[in-house]
């Protein structure tokens, strides 16, 4: 285990960037105790959102903190989502989660919300602040603002997107293959809008898809095979929009008023490391994908539930050896997945060939017909497939997300993961002797063959079982390991 580090420094972590990923870790090192500092650069928030859809495992993250109710008020419901844009979709109601939908939130009212959360916590954000260079010493950091004075800090992390100030200056390589396809956005008000919740087509013309938005807007995303392209072809225009619209589904719904035009490429890169000594990535700073499947944000914000106990207990002098370093040996893999699931979509989705449209055909007959292959890419679309290594002989359950048990007290687990705490969970009532953190009861599990026999698991504050026991002398040994007291 560490000692506590003693270091005069400003603050324990700055991080760099505001958006979605570096809230949420603000508001993660807040609930430990960690004093941190977010610096953005935009002196205002972005009015246009990039990300629209926050996925099953995220809305599980935000309910493991208090925070699922507000977005459940706001956002809208859709039970199914998308691979490639086949046209059967994936059914989220069979999903094992109880929020087996997304949620259509606009990523500008994401970042309020996890904003007044990272400040009720006691983060300090300022605006209008750019990182310029980041320089490392033995017990901290020097971060380099822009016409500011300089700030020290224990740590520090980038959350600061694809051109990532923080990873260049830790000399991080972001290698990976550059645009070859320029898909297309559209944020739009309409006379006469698709008359189904979600509109998609897609023909050998090019793509389209339609969802709608708060405030009577709409957004199209599409593509077309003359965007298969590796130069620039201009800003987007409204015109052109209608044009290529007309050309996939002959009507335009009397588009106007556009409030975001914007291009987009499937350049995919990914950080061959994610620590850099005393300075770590997360989000798009950590890997850059084609916006397939909408699943960016929520990737980016389960790298900082991942990093952000993780980074307080290194801090608090609580982490056993190697902590710090398992956030780059379980995130990384779900980086690298995560740009294989959207490179493959990428690929579906833009090959307007003839053999292009029936592989298309058979992947989305495989889609309605067989669950064993529906069900795989459903739960990998909605975050619930992450599974972080275990060592060897550890229960198969170990390393897996802990589901929402009802416990003996009326809680659940992710209610009672609000504290940010590590959790024993007792299945059998035969460990309240051996754990003197809180115990807590679970109600009988049915239904989960999974978890016949098991007799207790510690989950960690991420949401996900750092161990799991048929034996509950086991536990023991397991909460030393965890560098908890037992």
């Amino acid at each position: 285990m560490t000692n506590k580090e003693d270091v005069v420094a400003d603050f324990d972590v700055a991080i760099a960037g505001a958006g979605p990923v570096g809230l949420w870790l603000a508001g993660e090192l807040r609930l430990a105790g960690v004093s941190v500092v977010v610096v953005e650069a935009r002196e205002e928030r972005d009015p246009n959102s990039k990300a629209l859809t926050i996925h099953p495992r995220t809305i599980e993250v935000l309910a493991s903190r208090g925070l699922a109710g507000r977005f459940l008020a706001e956002g809208r419901r859709v039970p199914r989502g998308h691979f490639g844009m086949l046209e059967n979709w994936l059914d989220f109601e069979l999903l094992d989660t109880p929020y087996p939908f997304t949620l259509v939130v606009p990523q500008a009212r994401t970042e309020e919300l996890l904003e007044e959360h990272a400040r009720n916590a006691g983060a300090d954000i300022r605006r209008g602040q750019r990182v310029s260079d980041v320089v490392q010493h033995e017990d901290g950091v020097t971060v380099r603002i822009e016409g500011r004075p300089d700030l020290t800090a224990r740590w520090a992390v980038g959350c600061d997107g694809v051109r990532s100030a923080v990873r260049q200056a830790a000399g991080i390589e972001y290698p990976g293959t550059p645009a070859s396809v320029l898909g297309w956005l559209a944020d739009v008000e309409m006379t006469a809008p698709p008359q189904v919740p979600a509109f998609s087509r897609w023909t050998q013309e090019g793509m389209v898809m339609v969802a709608p938005m708060p405030g009577e807007r709409y957004r199209l995303v599409g593509l077309a095979p003359k965007d298969i392209r590796t130069d620039w072809p201009g800003e987007l225009t409204l015109d052109e929009v209608r044009a290529r619209v007309r050309e996939i589904v002959d009507a335009d719904w009397g588009m106007h008023s556009p409030i975001w035009l914007s291009r987009f490429g499937n350049a995919s890169r990914q950080a061959d490391r994610y620590r850099q000594g005393r300075v770590l990535l997360a989000g798009d700073a950590a890997h850059q994908h084609f916006p397939a499947g909408g699943v960016g944000m929520n990737v980016g914000i389960q790298d900082a539930m991942n990093l952000g106990w993780k980074l307080a207990a290194t801090i608090h002098g609580r982490a056993p050896d190697g902590l710090l370093d398992s956030y780059h040996l379980e995130r990384h893999p779900v980086g690298a997945a995560l740009l294989r699931s959207t490179q493959a979509q990428t690929a579906v989705m833009s090959d307007f060939s003839p053999e292009g449209a029936q592989l298309r055909a058979l992947l989305s007959e495989l889609i309605a017909t067989r669950p064993g292959f529906a069900r795989p890419l459903a739960e990998q679309l909605a975050g619930l497939a992450v599974a972080y290594p275990a060592e060897p002989g550890a229960h198969p359950l170990t390393g897996t997300r802990a589901p929402d048990f009802e416990l003996q007290d009326g809680s659940t687990v992710f209610s009672a993961l609000r504290g940010g705490s590590h959790l024993v969970l007792d299945f059998t009532d035969s460990v309240s002797a051996l754990a003197n953190s809180a115990v807590h009861r679970v109600l009988p599990v049915s239904g989960r063959p999974e978890w016949a026999g098991v007799a207790a698991a510690l989950v960690r504050p991420d949401g996900y079982l750092a161990w799991v026991g048929t034996d509950p002398s086991g536990l023991a040994a397991a909460l030393e390991a965890a560098g908890l007291p037992s």
